[in-house]
């Protein structure tokens, strides 16, 4: 089993920027996709950014070009650096993640609210 906390979330101006962080622990060795997803009030949840064993990365349309998703070498941290924020980033992010068998993990999600 793998657990996952996110942290980092909270309230920004429109333009600014938030770094989020998932820490996972347990049977990590078995992963093979990190990512963030975020669902919004009324809304799917979407994937944001995913990122492989490989360090191959992916990102949503909506998000190219200002968010960054990165991780370290083993696997224990996964982040998301979110730049140039704009209101309709507003949501729950999830961190996510995929193992050898096809499972999947979620952490309980952090807030991060863009407004003025």
């Amino acid at each position: 089993q793998v657990q996952l906390v996110e942290s980092g979330g909270g309230l920004v101006q429109p333009g600014g920027s938030l770094r989020l962080s998932c820490a996972a622990s347990g049977s990590i060795l078995s992963i093979i996709v990190l990512g963030w997803y975020r669902q919004a009030p009324g809304k799917q949840r979407e994937l944001v950014a995913s990122i492989t064993r490989g360090g191959e990365a992916n990102y949503a349309d909506s998000v190219k070009g200002r968010f960054t998703i990165s991780g370290d070498n083993a696997k224990k941290t996964v982040s998301l650096q979110m730049n140039s924020l704009k209101p309709e980033d507003t949501a729950i992010y999830y961190c996510n993640t995929e193992d050898v068998f096809g499972m999947y993990a979620w952490g309980k999600g952090t807030l991060v609210t863009v407004s003025s």
